[in-house]
């Protein structure tokens, strides 16, 4: 059988919204919500969260996760998130703490459920190396998603490939921060999420909300309002 371990990833800077990770919702920090449905996977060993920051670090302890401390140079605006999985990885097998899979949840997804979580794992079998999540996209790229040059000039992002209707165009999903599920052999040989086979877990869009500005959290806000609300109804 294979060992899980369960990594939440929450940097102290953020340009976006500024102490992001550590934003109440519903009384809970971000990444206490992470934290809480690691803790419900009965799958899960162990439970860490890296970070550069000491406020991070003692907020997480008291939620029950153990910490990696982050180096500076992975903690930055432009460090790639899969060096610090890779550091992670690296620190936890120099002390002795050997594992198969590895599961991050975001501190940006608060409104997952165990279930959720529960399908990535289990989509993650013998002949795969990841497992993302998915969730239907507002707009079409073939359509809807265009660039902009410097004097306003319109391109659409992608060819229409002889396409004239929305309807019989591929349907498009958008990458979310609800769960990843990747083999621990997978992320020290390669370079990337995508240079292995990977499959996702369509999750609907009131749990699919990912935290990246003040917009976003305050409709996380709404929706955790009106989660509560229907489970004491």
């Amino acid at each position: 059988m294979s060992r899980i371990f369960a990594f939440v990833f929450a940097r102290g800077g953020s340009k976006g919204l500024p102490g992001k990770n550590l934003l109440p919702l519903g009384g809970v920090p971000l990444i206490g919500h992470s934290i809480k449905v690691a803790k419900a996977l009965p799958q899960v060993s162990k439970v860490f969260v890296s970070t550069d920051d000491a406020e991070i670090k003692k907020v997480a302890e008291q939620h029950g996760a153990e910490v990696i401390d982050r180096p500076a140079e992975l903690a930055g605006d432009k460090s790639p998130e899969w060096e610090a999985w890779r550091h992670a990885i690296g620190y936890l097998e120099r002390t002795g703490q050997h594992f198969d899979v590895f599961l991050s949840l975001p501190a940006t997804s608060p409104l997952r459920s165990v279930s959720d979580v529960t399908a990535v794992i289990d989509a993650l079998n013998s002949d795969t190396d990841a497992v993302i999540t998915v969730t239907p996209a507002s707009r079409s790229p073939f359509f809807n998603m265009v660039s902009r040059d410097y004097d306003g000039v319109c391109r659409i992002l992608s060819p229409s490939n002889g396409y004239t209707r929305r309807q019989d165009a591929p349907e498009a999903f958008d990458v979310t921060t609800v769960a990843y599920a990747l083999r621990r052999e997978f992320i020290k040989g390669k370079g990337g999420l995508f240079d292995g086979k990977v499959k996702s877990v369509v999750v609907p869009k009131e749990r699919a909300v990912d935290i990246d500005d003040n917009m976003d959290f305050k409709f996380a806000e709404l929706l955790y309002a009106e989660a509560q609300h229907a489970v004491g109804e």
